[in-house]
């Protein structure tokens, strides 16, 4: 979906009045356009033949730190959960003063 969305983007921009007044523009976007059909094509690709899967795999292997990036993010999630649940809990609970210093914290 996000392929097929950027290659509906480059077309807009094809069609933008600009490309007919500036070379330069229609060039670039020109690329970019053939740069998005091509991309839309090879994740196509992946997904008719059932190899998404090693697909990311290999992006995976291309930049680590994107990886490291979502597993950070799950255990923030993971932990934004558990906080959330103690909070509701203390919540429900009688305003004391003990279990508002918790509900503070």
């Amino acid at each position: 979906a996000m392929s097929k969305s950027a290659v509906k983007i480059s077309s807009d921009l094809l069609s933008n009045p600009l490309c007919e007044q500036e070379p330069s523009f229609l060039e670039m976007v020109t690329a970019l356009d053939t740069a998005m059909k091509r991309m839309d094509s090879f994740n196509q690709e992946k997904v008719e033949n059932g190899s998404a899967g090693s697909a990311m795999e290999s992006f995976s292997s291309v930049f680590p730190s994107l990886n490291m990036a979502v597993k950070r993010r799950e255990q923030t999630l993971q932990d934004y959960k558990r906080l959330q649940s103690k909070v509701e809990k203390y919540e429900e609970k009688e305003r004391t003063g003990p279990v508002l210093a918790k509900l503070h914290q």
